[in-house]
């Protein structure tokens, strides 16, 4: 499939790795449908797309709204053949901190937003793709999910993401064998240390910091060169049920 042919639903599309994918894509000329639960950014992440590009506000721990979600950007775009979950959180805490051990709400909130909320969008996504109709090479569509290295080498405070993450990364392989059948593709990114939102709040010094613990490029990773891993996976057919690490060779270490 060709990024130019990309009829997208981006989860997290209103900023960050999300919002980089909706720009690439629209960039080349595809469609995109942003999922966000920020109205205001999303409008406006939209809007600077232009008519190629439409927000649908959705909580994805909802299963009604991302079924709803996921209809109205079918209808909006004349069908879906590419899923990028990008909405989480980074949910950090330790299991037993200064306050006490950690609540077992806190835990199920990361679980239910970084890998309920990819499940429920794979299959809403992945139920409207069934109906396409193939290409030459009998695609229909691929799902893609945002795992992280914290799957691999979770470090102290990351037990709840490291568990989502890795869950994201688990459940790549066995959608993928299932879905083969009607031509649906579904893999994993592991992004290393990204230059996101949240890692902009932090001050210049610890940024350049995190950075130069990359080993090459020693740097913050760039939400296009995860745009870009995107477009790579979508473009080439054989990449299906695999989790491709993103970030520059590094290995966290405990903290």
């Amino acid at each position: 499939m060709k990024i130019a042919e990309a009829r997208a639903v981006i989860t997290g599309g209103a900023s960050g790795l999300g919002n980089a994918v909706a720009r690439y894509i629209s960039a080349h000329g595809g469609r995109v449908a942003l999922l966000d639960v920020q109205e205001g950014p999303g409008h406006t992440a939209a809007a600077e797309l232009g008519p190629a590009a439409s927000y649908i506000k959705c909580d994805v721990t909802s299963e009604a709204e991302v079924n709803a979600a996921m209809e109205s950007a079918r209808a909006r775009m004349g069908g879906i053949n590419l899923l990028v979950n990008c909405a989480g959180i980074v949910g950090a805490g330790r299991m037993l901190g200064k306050n006490g051990p950690m609540a077992g709400d806190f835990f199920t909130k990361v679980i239910h937003i970084n890998l309920i909320g990819t499940f429920l969008c794979d299959k809403a996504a992945a139920a409207i793709m069934q109906n396409n109709t193939p290409n030459a090479e009998g695609e229909r569509g691929v799902l893609i999910h945002t795992s992280s290295v914290a799957a691999f080498e979770g470090q102290i405070g990351q037990a709840a993401y490291s568990a989502t993450k890795a869950g994201v990364m688990g459940m790549t392989l066995p959608i993928a064998r299932e879905l083969a059948m009607f031509g649906i593709r579904c893999m994993s990114i592991a992004p290393g240390i990204f230059r996101t939102p949240m890692m902009a709040a932090m001050s210049q010094e610890l940024q350049d910091s995190l950075g130069k613990q990359v080993p090459f490029p020693p740097r913050l990773g760039k939400p296009e060169e995860f745009a870009q891993l995107v477009a790579a996976i979508v473009e080439n057919p054989m990449l299906n049920g695999e989790t491709i690490r993103l970030d520059g060779a590094i290995r966290m270490q405990p903290k």
